[in-house]
């Protein structure tokens, strides 16, 4: 098959570097010029384990190339995806889908024969009729399918989860379209891999359910955590208790200082948007908006409680700020809410993350960067682990609390009990729930 991919974001990115190890060829293409010299090059613009290698071994094999030249990559593709950004527009928590219409367009005078359109980008139910009409109105002519076919992509874990899914979904309303995409996804198909197979409309509002599921656990964690907390529970026994039980599962148990990334903000918002517009108010996902909101106002009162009551003054060691381990992705990260909030309090921050400061540098200023979490800790009065880095997992607590003026710890991540941080020297200790 010939594969285009519109869009060489995280998803567009690693989507066509794993279709082309499929055997497709693919060609991945984007406006920024900058970005496909980049690639060209063989360098990775984002961090995720395995991709490089990935693909550099496609690209060697002429499966795999970059361009900027869109109307090329279309022509004779079979199928073409479009995975270009959704953001939040601002005002009304829906989601920003200028970037699909406008790549729509460009797809429509490009197709010179028959194509399954496919948008892989995360859209509101509706968006692909509205896709199929943008492209007839483009290009009457044209011979085409839309289909859609949402990411299930957990960064840090991308590519296992791309060769090995829990799932693939598959929108479509022709058999034709259906037969392409099939072929598409082969290669899962022969190892048994399950594929739903359903229409537009199912297909684009699994993907929001999904995520605001996901994100309903977490946030139903952290209030039990909140509670836990007052009652004397611990949550993490707690999580484990209720995660054993099938019809809950143990995933997404985590107490912390809330969600962030890529997909849970805005698909929840914009789920929360669409059942406005329709009259069916999502309350269970408004509420979880809102709570979340809360959660991380909840962890700076902790931090402010460990630093007497004010920041101003104090020197605050921050052990992460991507909103996952395994990513160097910033968006909505917990950080973001609450490191400002030491900076402007009058703290002096200093941060240790393994892959954060490319794009944290500008995201939080007045912070002072460090690469060893040592030397950050040296005189300071808190240390707070934002991010469970697995750097950050097996630390010398006695080390750090010999280095501190005043040995305080903030897990907001549970990575270490009380015992361990009091035994290891720390005076003051505080998780989540615990």
């Amino acid at each position: 098959m010939k594969i285009t991919m519109i869009g060489t974001g995280y998803v567009g990115l690693v989507s066509g570097v794993c279709f082309s190890d499929f055997g497709h060829d693919v060609i991945c293409v984007d406006m920024d010029a900058d970005k496909i010299e980049q690639l060209n090059r063989g360098e990775v613009p984002i961090f995720e384990p395995g991709l490089k290698p990935l693909l550099e071994r496609n690209v060697s094999a002429g499966r795999l190339s970059f361009t900027t030249d869109l109307t090329a990559a279309v022509d004779d593709a079979n199928a073409v995806f479009i995975a270009v950004g959704t953001p939040t527009r601002r005002g009304d928590g829906h989601a920003d889908l200028s970037y699909v219409m406008a790549a729509a367009e460009d797809v429509a005078r490009a197709l010179t024969g028959y194509a399954v359109i496919v948008t892989k980008s995360t859209v509101p139910v509706g968006t692909n009729r509205k896709v199929r009409q943008v492209i007839a109105k483009a290009n009457p002519d044209a011979e085409f399918d839309v289909a859609s076919n949402p990411e299930f992509l957990r960064e840090g874990a991308a590519i296992e989860d791309f060769m090995k899914p829990d799932r693939v979904v598959v929108g479509v309303q022709s058999d034709r379209a259906a037969e392409v995409m099939a072929d598409i996804y082969r290669p899962l198909y022969l190892r048994d891999f399950p594929i739903v197979t359903t229409d537009l409309e199912s297909a684009e509002m699994i993907k929001y359910a999904a995520n605001a599921f996901l994100a309903t656990k977490i946030t139903f964690i952290n209030e039990i955590a909140a509670l836990c907390e007052r009652v004397g529970a611990d949550v993490k026994e707690v999580a484990r208790g209720i995660g054993l039980d099938g019809r809950i599962g143990n995933k997404f148990l985590h107490a912390g200082p809330g969600y962030g990334g890529s997909c849970f903000p805005k698909d929840t918002s914009a789920l929360a948007r669409i059942g406005q517009e329709h009259a069916v108010p999502q309350m269970i996902v408004e509420t979880v908006i809102r709570v979340n909101e809360t959660v991380k106002s909840r962890m700076i009162e902790k931090l402010r409680d460990l630093c007497e009551g004010s920041f101003n003054g104090h020197t605050i060691a921050v052990l992460g700020v991507t909103f996952k381990p395994g990513t160097d992705d910033m968006r909505d990260a917990p950080s973001l809410t609450i490191v400002p909030a030491l900076v402007g309090g009058g703290a002096k921050v200093r941060v240790v993350d393994p892959q954060g400061r490319r794009e944290g540098e500008a995201l939080l200023p007045g912070v002072t960067w460090y690469d060893d979490p040592y030397k950050a800790a040296r005189d300071a009065d808190l240390l707070v682990i934002l991010t469970e880095w697995n750097e950050f997992r097996a630390l010398d607590l006695k080390k750090l609390a010999r280095r501190m003026v005043h040995p305080r710890m903030a897990d907001l991540r549970n990575v270490y009990s009380a015992n361990d941080a009091r035994h290891a020297g720390f005076e003051t200790f505080t998780g989540v729930g615990r």
